[in-house]
């Protein structure tokens, strides 16, 4: 169980940092124009977006992978 735990925090931490790649990637990709905000937000700042919820969703679940894995450690 550990183990299986352990793989998942993993897996959580390592889908954050690609999201946050991403998002910063995205981000610097952005034009003047579109920092503007010119006719509304653009698609890269709306995908910029989505990849710091995705970031944020991650990081939560890594988070809990690591409440379970200190509970589990605290019981046995």
């Amino acid at each position: 169980m550990q183990m299986f735990l352990a793989i998942l925090l993993i897996a959580a931490m390592i889908a954050t940092v690609v999201a946050l790649v991403r998002g910063v990637v995205t981000f610097l990709k952005t034009t003047e124009a579109e920092l503007k905000g010119e006719g509304g937000p653009s698609a890269s700042a709306l995908k910029s977006n989505k990849m710091m919820q995705f970031r944020i969703f991650f990081q939560a679940l890594a988070i809990l992978i690591v409440v379970v894995i200190l509970f589990a450690a605290g019981r046995t």
